[in-house]
This record gives structure tokens, sequence and C-alpha cells, in this order.
């Protein structure tokens, strides 16, 4: 078959979904299962895909949502239940009032800086549910929260969950880490500076918003952008998104306490250390069990990594067995961590245990949005579909490719939901591209992380997190057409960059 035809046969469900879930408003929980329908009759029909293979890859679509995907959401939200049963979330509040009352800068800290963190240590949609539930908590409208916190959740995407987008890119491709890492820091650097003021202003609801608090917004862009670059050129990628957002977070805080106290709430109530320690407890907790687990501390990591399971399940050629990694997950750290941190706090385990399974009632559309997308996601891509989107978008550019290579990446996230996801679908892809074109290789498998970044304020399942988070279940598409006009002007000036940019810093 022609493969410009395939491409328009293999672009129908991406186009489906947008459509239905915006122009049409569809739930997404109702048109995400109809969509993977469509994609595994494409599959079977058009591409050829053996049934049985098409069965086998969508059950490994429902594993990979399942586990880890779903328990990481259930597990922030559970947390944030509770601190909302503990009355946590209260002190919470007052901590936050103390520091400032206005939502600019509140957004700074909360899905900015706070949620970079998030996303630096664990990822998986951490980085969207907890700062937009807190925030909702705080009284934001729910809508806008999970707006401003998937637009906030974009370039700390690139080296969350301690690197692995990066790290598994630099395997997949078989390149260097190091100068991979490098090369992804300084694309995303302007737009790191940039975003901050970005939600100021959707905050203010105005242009004329970010009067008065550039000072504050260039700080907080500026301190999370000069630490991640200097960190992806000299120490890799597991720590670039960590340090950008813990010097983030001190100086978004020390700048909102020395230049706009008079935001402050005069009378809110005084929060003592153990009061306040006491409150954030689950989340310091989520925090150290994270980091302890992961890649920085290799032996707590390899035996945790040992706890596993692996189950053959796709048939099709190129299938390896799926692996459960039933405590090295972020979604077992944190439920645990939430546990330890309830008890401490005074609540009783049967009541803790009440908590979660009231939010795991509470997600129940919302895990059928994710389940859905991320098993079509696997359908087109064993399918053969997504390959047959790239190759033509590679043919029509020509040598204007690194223009367009954000967005393949960002279709990537848009599909998979995943930065990482996104970079084993098409990292490989841009690095021979690159090398057929005579373009550096690093700098355009940058592109591919860069737009995959993009791609996370779209993706359904992404917003699937969102709407989880802030009870909006049914609430995606209105969400869809808020954040798309954002990812549009976002693609453009990566793909600028991305075209003009390498030789400046000795990627030609």
């Amino acid at each position: 078959m022609n493969v410009y035809l395939l491409f328009f046969i293999a672009l129908i469900p991406i186009v489906w979904l947008m459509v239905s879930l915006s122009a049409l408003k569809m739930p997404g929980h109702k048109t995400c299962p109809f969509t993977l329908a469509v994609t595994i009759l494409l599959a079977v029909l058009i591409w050829k895909m053996p049934v049985l293979n098409a069965v086998t890859a969508t059950f490994e679509g429902v594993a990979l949502a399942v586990w880890p995907i779903l328990i990481v959401i259930i597990a922030a939200v559970f947390t944030y239940n509770l601190t909302v049963y503990t009355k946590s979330m209260d002190v919470i509040k007052k901590m936050m009032t103390g520091i400032t009352t206005d939502n600019r800068i509140l957004v700074l800290i909360l899905a900015w800086a706070f949620g970079g963190f998030m996303e630096a240590i664990a990822g998986f949609g951490t980085a969207v549910a907890i700062p937009a539930s807190i925030m909702a908590g705080l009284g934001f409208n729910p809508v806008f929260a999970a707006i401003i916190c998937l637009i906030a959740n974009t370039t700390p995407t690139a080296f969350g969950a301690i690197g692995i987008p990066v790290t598994t890119l630099a395997k997949v491709a078989n390149i260097d880490v190091t100068q991979l890492s490098y090369a992804v820091g300084l694309q995303l650097a302007v737009l790191i500076v940039i975003v901050p003021v970005i939600l100021v202003m959707l905050t203010g609801r105005s242009v004329k918003a970010i009067k008065g608090f550039w000072g504050i917004s260039l700080a907080s862009g500026i301190s999370f952008a000069v630490p991640e670059v200097l960190a992806s050129k000299y120490l890799g990628a597991e720590l670039p998104a960590i340090l950008g957002s813990v010097v983030c977070m001190v100086v978004t805080i020390a700048v909102a306490k020395i230049f706009y106290k008079n935001t402050a709430d005069e009378n809110a109530e005084k929060v003592s250390f153990k009061e306040g320690v006491l409150a954030w407890l689950p989340f310091i907790l989520v925090f150290i069990f994270v980091i302890l687990s992961s890649a920085l501390f290799p032996p707590i990591n390899k035996a945790l990594s040992a706890i596993k399971t692996s189950v053959p399940i796709y048939t099709g050629e190129g299938a390896s067995p799926y692996v459960f990694n039933w405590i090295s997950t972020p979604g077992t750290l944190i439920i645990i961590a939430t546990f330890i941190g309830g008890l401490i706090q005074g609540a009783k385990f049967i009541e803790i245990s009440k908590v979660l399974g009231n939010t795991i009632k509470q997600m129940a559309k919302s895990s059928i949005t994710i389940i859905a997308i991320v098993a079509l996601a696997k359908v087109m891509g064993y399918s053969g579909m997504i390959k047959s989107i790239s190759v033509v978008l590679v043919a029509a550019t020509g040598g204007f490719y690194p223009l367009i290579a954000p967005i393949i990446g960002a279709l990537g996230t848009f599909v998979t939901g995943s930065d990482t996801s996104a970079n084993v679908l098409f990292g490989g892809l841009q690095v021979e591209v690159a090398r057929s074109l005579h373009l550096n290789e690093f700098w355009l498998a940058a592109a591919n992380t860069g737009g995959a970044t993009a791609g996370k304020m779209i993706s359904p399942q992404s917003i699937a997190v969102a709407t989880a988070a802030t009870g909006l279940a049914g609430q995606e598409g209105k969400i869809l057409n808020a954040t798309l006009k954002f990812c549009v002007v976002y693609v453009i000036i990566l793909g600028l960059i991305a075209y003009f940019a390498g030789p400046l810093f000795g990627f030609s």
C-alpha cells in the first residue's frame, strides 16, 4: 500500500482522539476504549498484524497501565486524600498562605517548583496529581489547577524519574548519555525560563498580570535552568531536574518572603516547625523512599529491583517478557510512605486502608481512560502504525527536518503519555535521520526529548491523571482545548532551537 495512504490511515486514531475529546467533548472513559477498538481493527486489517499479536499487545498495554502507571496515580491521590483526612492539609494551607496569598506566587511554588521536584524524583504522573490536588485543596478552581500543572509539567519531564527518559534514549540509540544530556539541557533552557512567566500570566488571566512579578518569575525560571544545564553537562542525566527543582524551590520561596512579604496573610495562624514537619511528613517520606530506592543508591536499588516477576505477554516479533517491579516502582513506595506517615500522624491502620479503598473507587473512570490509551499506544507501536507516520514526515522535510523533529517527539508522548516511551519509539529514528542528513545525532535526539516534553501537556493519559487528581473525570476535552495552543507554540520554539542553535554550542 502507498506510504502516504498508510500515513493518513495511521493518523485516524490520533485525529479522532483529539476531535472526540476537544470538539465533541466526549469523556475519556468513553472515547478511549472506542478508539482502542478502532486501532486494533486498523492494525489487523491494514498493517496485517496477526489477531493474536494485536490481542497480546493490548494485554501488555493493560499491564503497563495498571503497573506502574495507575498504581502511581492512585498512590499520589491517596497521599493527598490522607492529608485531608488527617487535617494535615489545613496546616499546609496555613503554611502556604503564611508565605503568600497571591495565587501567582503559589502557582510558582506548587505547580512549577514543587511539581518539578515531584517529576524529578518520581515521575509517572505524580508531578501533576499531587500539586494539582494540593492546589484544589487551597481553593484553586480544579479545572485551572489541572491545566496549570499540565503546562508546568513539561520541561521537567525530560530528566524526570531520576533521568530515565534521557538514559533510556541513550541506550536505545547507542549514543553517549553525557553529551545527549547536555544537548537536552541546552535546548530546554530558554523554555525553562519562559514557562514560569506564562504560568503567572495564566494565573492572572492577563498579560498584564506579570506586572510587578517579573522578578520572581524570572528568578524561578533561571534558578531552575542554570543548575539543570550545569548538571546535565558535568553530572549526566540523573541529577539535572533534582538540582534544578530544589534550587528553584529555595529561591522562589526566599524571593517571595523577602520581596513579596506584603502578599502574606498577616492573620495566618503561625505553624510551629514540628507541626509543619508532621503535616508534610507523607510527602517527605515519599521523597526519602523514592530517592533511596533510585539509581543514586545502587545497593538499595539493586535489592529492591530484584523483587520482580517477568511475564511473557506480547507474542509478536521483538517480544520480551513484561517485568512487574513490585517494590521499586514509585507507586508502591508512595503507598508505603503514606501509610507510615499516616500512622505517625495518628491515624489508625484501618482508617488509612479505608482512605486507600475510597481512592481506588474514586479513580474508576480515569482508570478506564488510562488503560485504553496505554493499550492503544502498544498496538500502534507494535503494528508499525507509528513508523508509518514518522517515515512520511522524514521524507517530506529533508534538510528542514530539525524543524519538525520535536513534533515527532510530541506525537510520541501524545500517543503513549510518556517521555520515556516517546524516546523508545522515535529515539533511534531521530539518530538514523541525523546520520543520513549529516546532522549532529546528539542534537537531533535531544530534539525528540524536548518535543516529548511538549506532548506531555496534551497527552490524553496526562490529562486523565490531572482530571483524576482534581475530581474532574469527564472534563478531559475542556482541558485539552486549553493546553493545545500552548503545546503548538512550545513545539514551534523547540523546532527553531533545533534548527538554528546547534552550531552555537558545538552541536553541528
